[in-house]
């Protein structure tokens, strides 16, 4: 039988052929934000491989829309910045014995900002640890917020810089150090680190209130971070194997943590608590701007097609 089709319907019905349902996609993304591994998601919720990854390219570029669209003037107090180390195909030291290495291969490191009253993740940053990306990092933070901040970050010398280029003294600034005694025999090559013996604050910029100077509240979220995606879980073969699949799941994650997921201690989203958002989210709510930032398809001429009785 044959059946004559003009471009709209052409297109209409390929539409329909290639698009998977709204409750399977928001199946697909919960799993992703719940630890699930992408072949086990495959598994589980009939599709293939290709599907759920290219639905997480999908929904990680529409996250990063969110995360931008929305994630502005915000106004906080204290923010804590910390960063958090894992690996796309191989860790550093292996590159270069690596078989066809990617670009974007080695160490990577995810800087975070969170505003320790809401809990909101304020910033977020992929990339190495040298001050470069520090300084991209803190421009794109100090982007982010609408009043002056007490902000605390660790040791690393590279935020100096970085947030005197960023904030120059529109900030309280200060760092804690934590200090290290020597590491036991039975943690070396381990990733257990070395007992923390003590921890000095140091002011730098500011009058930061000292009683307030702490990144527990980053450290904690960024375990939080580490134990909601298989992609950081150490010690196994989890790790991502494409730097592109590594960014587009935390800029999912984030906003999955940021507008749809309820904090326990707050008794909401941590966007309501900071006044960024009216409403809990959904996954249907990313699932819709995924469509919205689909290009429209392209109009083509009537074609035939054959369908078997």
């Amino acid at each position: 039988m044959n059946i004559l089709l003009d471009g709209k319907h052409k297109s209409s019905y390929k539409k329909g052929m290639n698009k998977l349902p709204l409750s399977k996609r928001t199946q697909i993304l919960a799993m992703l934000c719940e630890g699930s591994s992408m072949r086990s998601i495959s598994r589980v919720a009939d599709v293939s491989i290709n599907t759920v990854s290219k639905l997480l390219v999908q929904a990680g570029e529409a996250c990063i829309a969110i995360h931008n669209d929305n994630v502005q003037g915000v106004k906080a107090s204290r923010v804590q910045c910390d960063e958090i180390w894992s690996f796309c195909y191989a860790k550093k030291k292996n590159v270069a014995t690596a078989k066809d290495a990617p670009e974007g291969a080695g160490d990577d490191w995810t800087w975070t900002a969170i505003d320790a009253d809401t809990k909101l993740i304020v910033s977020y940053l992929v990339g190495g640890r040298d001050s470069e990306y520090a300084m991209e990092f803190m421009d794109d933070l100090r982007s982010r917020l609408s009043n002056r901040v007490q902000l605390t970050t660790d040791g690393h010398k590279a935020y100096l810089e970085a947030v005197e280029g960023a904030f120059g003294a529109d900030v309280d600034y200060a760092q804690l150090i934590k200090l290290y005694g020597a590491a036991p025999e039975s943690a070396k090559g381990r990733y257990s680190p070395a007992d923390c013996t003590g921890i000095k604050k140091r002011r730098i910029e500011g009058d930061p209130d000292i009683k307030h100077v702490s990144t527990s509240y980053v450290e904690r979220s960024n375990l939080t971070m580490r134990m909601s995606m298989r992609r950081f879980t150490r010690l196994t073969n989890a790790f991502s194997k494409k730097l592109d699949n590594h960014i587009h799941a935390l800029a999912l994650y984030f906003v999955f943590y940021n507008f749809c997921r309820i904090h326990k201690t707050l008794k909401m989203s941590p966007a309501m608590a900071a006044g960024i958002s009216d409403t809990l989210w959904s996954l249907e709510d990313v699932v819709a701007k995924i469509d919205e930032m689909e290009p429209a398809p392209k109009k083509r001429g009537p074609y035939k097609k054959n369908i078997s009785n």
